[in-house]
């Protein structure tokens, strides 16, 4: 029986990425291969997991090292296999039909699409394979009986990076940096300003999508990110929030290079290995559980109930978060109380956190 969801409580799944060689695997590079075909249980018998990652690929240490963190953590712990695939560049969306379709003929369950580019994808190919499982990361839109929705509220974490932002700034001067200019990344906008703006509503913002589409690079490409962090730290901004994914990390690299803070996105970017000679820079980051949302929905599948529909993570369900590993920021009294009071306000009802 299909279990159907509204929202769930995502799982925590650290972020310990191994370095694994990339060979050529169809269509896309597969990056990890294990076998396996049954749960302690009993109760499973698909090959393991299929994750397919978004533009930027394993190593971006934010979007899709969460997801392969979800998907470290259920092969270990379930004792199945899996399969993670890269990205090609400039790949179509055929090419994404073509690589979901031979995760499902080898027989892995649950198979999923790591981001928004995924979509049509998934409805097409989970429409060929009704008993296997798949699932959509940031789509809310498949609606399949055979596909689970994972989606967040990408902008209650924002906001709590606003508020950070607002109350450790020096300058009233702040900056968010977009990768794509979508709907998906106003709701980080989105949040983000409403936040900054609730503890000083005169706060100055600088706002940059890096661009149009994601086929141009702007979530993996840190150049990109690096001079739109230079553009806003030379017109004043001292915090600096990026959801770019990939290219964040040049956001971050220019942040400390000047001295000033930068939020990170999704992972919590402080504790990342490439990041750590930046990282006392890092003032915190927007957290969205990915791997929690991999790792769940394999539980589902291993457990005989499949999650479907819309599975949406929230403050309140540990979803989304906001990270506090840097020292620095715990000894920043004021801007951890103000954070902490932001969080409860949302989680009560009293605030309401709008998305564009």
């Amino acid at each position: 029986m299909r279990l159907n969801s509204r929202r769930t409580r995502f799982s925590q799944a650290a972020v310990t990425v191994a370095v694994i060689a990339l060979a050529a695997a169809g269509c896309g590079k597969s990056s990890n291969e294990s076998s396996g075909s049954s749960s302690e249980s009993g109760k499973y018998s698909g090959k393991g997991i299929g994750l397919a990652y978004d533009i930027g690929g394993k190593g971006d240490q934010s979007f899709n090292d969460a997801a392969f963190a979800g998907f470290q953590k259920a092969e270990q712990e379930f004792k199945i296999g899996g399969r993670d695939v890269e990205p090609n560049d400039n790949e179509s969306s055929a090419d994404k039909v073509q690589r979901l379709e031979q995760l499902a003929k080898a027989g892995y369950n649950p198979i999923i699409g790591v981001g928004f580019v995924y979509g049509p994808a998934v409805k097409e190919v989970a429409a060929k394979f009704p008993k296997i499982t798949f699932g959509i990361i940031d789509d809310a839109t498949v609606k399949a009986p055979n596909v689970a929705d994972l989606v967040f509220h990408e902008e209650q974490s924002s906001y709590l990076a606003g508020v950070a932002a607002a109350k450790a700034t020096k300058k009233n001067h702040i900056g968010f940096i977009g990768g794509v200019d979508i709907p998906l990344i106003h709701k980080f906008e989105a949040g983000f300003d409403q936040g900054a703006r609730s503890v000083n509503p005169k706060v100055k913002i600088e706002s940059q999508y890096l661009t149009q589409t994601p086929q141009e690079g702007g979530f993996s490409s840190p150049d990109k990110g690096k001079d739109a962090a230079n553009g806003q730290i030379e017109a004043g901004a001292d915090v600096i929030y990026h959801a770019a994914g990939l290219s964040g990390q040049g956001v971050i690299q220019s942040a400390a290079e000047h001295k000033v803070w930068a939020i990170g996105v999704d992972s919590d970017q402080y504790k990342q290995s490439s990041l750590a000679k930046y990282k006392d820079y890092i003032l915190g980051s927007a957290l969205k559980n990915v791997g929690g949302a991999v790792y769940d929905l394999t539980k589902s599948v291993v457990e005989g109930k499949p999650l479907s529909g819309e599975v949406r993570g929230d403050l309140k369900s540990g979803g989304v978060g906001f990270a506090d590993s840097n020292p620095k920021y715990q000894a920043m009294k004021d801007v951890v109380a103000a954070v902490d009071k932001a969080k409860q306000d949302i989680i009560s009802g009293k605030v309401t956190v709008k998305t564009q």
